[in-house]
């Protein structure tokens, strides 16, 4: 955040275009072995399949195997993070004991006799209350035993970091005497995005996105006319924590720690722009943000649960949303199985993007941490990572991209929006800022590009990205840029090179070049005459002038098939 002495609406500021960026983007590489039942002594193979260019993903054959991977079996639960007390979530909708019966799940029906449950119909969920005597952990043992799937019903955070002592009441692009700008907008090239865009003769109008949030201030003025109907998945929150009730109001929460959160992070994507009234957002125009309340307020708390979130993720799927945005996190779990599937299905759909954390020594935070999921660090006011902004632990994946969160007190926080009720403007510092400018980002290329699939503005966002020492800080005009050349560029000329290599030297190669028929496409290779063992295949795709690479490691023998994506 940059303090001057004179406010200037961002969006009449120019930014100079700093021209495409080479893309450098990760493939997806397919192999098979298609060498015969056995594997004797001499024997030589054949290793063949597709180069996929950035960003297409695997068949649907692969995609609908690794979503049974992911919602079986495996996924850990943690039963000493924040949950909901006294009760185990089960992914079922109907626990009656006719339908486990006809699941042939007599056990089941037996260990929820006399159990009270609550169906959670949007989340195809059910709450099994824990009976006395028995603590959460071992009930859900006794239910997993007995065939059916049972986990925590875990409690998730809103992840600002509060600017005190004027948090939440501090609003506004005024303090005192001095107006604060949108210079993170600058850091992260949106202008030579709208000029893109411009020249194309096109508005800044995004796909639609989902903030899953606190609610949304429906009546802000810098939101007029771009919010579509929305949903409350958690209208009501317990003394004991429970999100109940879903009706259609997704305003905001009003009170509470974490009151205009939500607001916030909509206003960061799609504030109106050119009306002149406070802030620009990256979209910023047309009716495309849906807003998808998930949290509940009791007093000056507030959170939401795993139910809520998976009900949020299915309902912003059927709305049509291309992207979903979630500033919110759980740390100290690897995974929340019941969400993790919802996420996994959402994303053939829509990309998904989350905050990492605002703890630095505690890993990345979930859904962040998911491998559908998109995780994003903060920078404070330079380039380094900021202080609060989470650092993966051993073992997790990295953070995929960072943005600007800005820096906590001294006027380096970002400007953004806050309730009406509440000056309507305000400055707020966390990965919770930084998420919404990546998912603002993605709305826009998808608003150009509408047949991009998801898979294809990951590899982009990614790919564009300019390397700074705190990671990959994303570049909103490269990656439109990098949006439009596919789309203009259809049969651009292609060159192949695919490489076996062992212990570092090239042991089998293969190459070719055409015009191709469309970018982001499959490229077919086979490299023949490879005694059996390890091998690393590295393949270098240059299409149309652009460059792209990767790398897969697979075993070749009998019946070895490998299917690995790469970014």
């Amino acid at each position: 955040m940059r303090p001057t002495q004179t406010p200037q609406h961002p969006a009449s500021r120019r930014v100079p275009f700093l021209g495409a960026a080479v893309l450098s983007l990760g493939l997806i590489l397919s192999a098979c072995d298609v060498g015969g039942g056995t594997n004797p002594t001499g024997a030589r193979y054949t290793v063949s399949g597709n180069v996929l260019a950035p960003g297409v993903a695997a068949d649907a054959q692969d995609q609908n195997r690794a979503s049974q991977a992911l919602s079986t079996a495996g996924l850990t639960v943690n039963w000493s993070a924040p949950h909901m007390a006294g009760q185990v979530l089960v992914s079922a909708s109907d626990l009656s004991a006719g339908a486990l019966q006809a699941q042939g799940l007599s056990g089941a029906a037996e260990a929820l006799s006399g159990i009270r449950t609550q169906v959670l119909g949007t989340a195809e969920l059910t709450l099994a209350y824990t009976p006395a005597g028995h603590s959460d952990a071992d009930f859900a043992a006794e239910l997993t035993a007995s065939g059916l799937s049972a986990q925590p019903n875990y409690i998730y955070r809103a992840l600002s970091v509060p600017n005190d002592p004027g948090y939440p009441g501090n609003a506004g692009v005024r303090i005192g005497n001095v107006s604060y700008d949108q210079d993170y907008l600058t850091r992260i090239g949106a202008q030579a995005a709208w000029d893109k865009l411009t020249a194309l003769g096109k508005l800044p109008v995004g796909a639609i996105v989902a903030v899953l949030d606190t609610g949304v201030d429906t009546g802000h003025e810098d939101l007029a006319g771009r919010l579509l109907p929305g949903r409350d998945f958690c209208s009501a929150l317990s003394e004991s924590s429970v999100c109940t009730g879903e009706d259609d109001d997704p305003s905001d929460l009003t009170s509470g720690s974490e009151s205009g959160h939500g607001t916030s992070s909509a206003g960061l994507i799609g504030a109106v722009g050119n009306n002149g009234k406070g802030i620009v957002g990256l979209t910023w125009t047309g009716r495309t943000l849906l807003p998808v309340k998930v949290f509940g307020e009791l007093g000056a708390s507030s959170g939401a649960t795993t139910s809520s979130l998976t009900a949020g993720v299915n309902y912003a799927v059927a709305q049509g949303a291309r992207v979903i945005n979630m500033s919110l996190g759980l740390r100290g779990v690897n995974t929340d199985p019941a969400l993790a599937t919802a996420l996994a299905a959402a994303s053939r759909q829509a990309l998904l993007v989350a905050a990492a954390g605002n703890t630095p020594g505690e890993g990345l935070y979930y859904p962040a941490s998911d491998p559908n999921v998109l995780a994003i660090g903060a920078l404070g006011k330079t380039d380094v990572l900021a202080s609060y902004s989470a650092r993966p632990k051993p073992g997790q994946k990295q953070l995929d991209l960072v943005a600007p969160g800005g820096d906590q007190g001294g006027g380096s926080e970002i400007l953004t929006t806050n309730l009406s009720s509440q000056g309507k403007y305000t400055l707020r510092a966390g990965t919770s800022e930084a998420a919404p400018l990546v998912s603002g980002a993605a709305a826009l290329m998808l608003g150009l590009r509408p047949d991009l699939s998801a898979a294809q503005v990951r590899a982009l966002l990614i790919g564009t990205a300019k390397t700074v020492t705190g990671g990959k800080l994303l570049d909103v005009g490269a990656a439109l840029q990098a949006a439009q050349l596919a789309a203009s560029t259809p049969g651009a000329p292609y060159a192949l090179r695919v490489d076996a290599l062992q212990n570092g030297r090239v042991v089998g190669s293969v190459s070719s070049q055409g015009p191709g028929t469309a970018p982001q496409q499959r490229f077919p290779y086979s490299i023949g005459q490879l005694p059996a063992g390890q091998y690393t295949l590295s393949a270098t795709l240059t299409i149309g002038g652009a460059v792209s690479s990767g790398q897969v490691p697979v075993s070749v023998g009998a019946n070895t098939a490998v299917d690995i994506p790469t970014r």
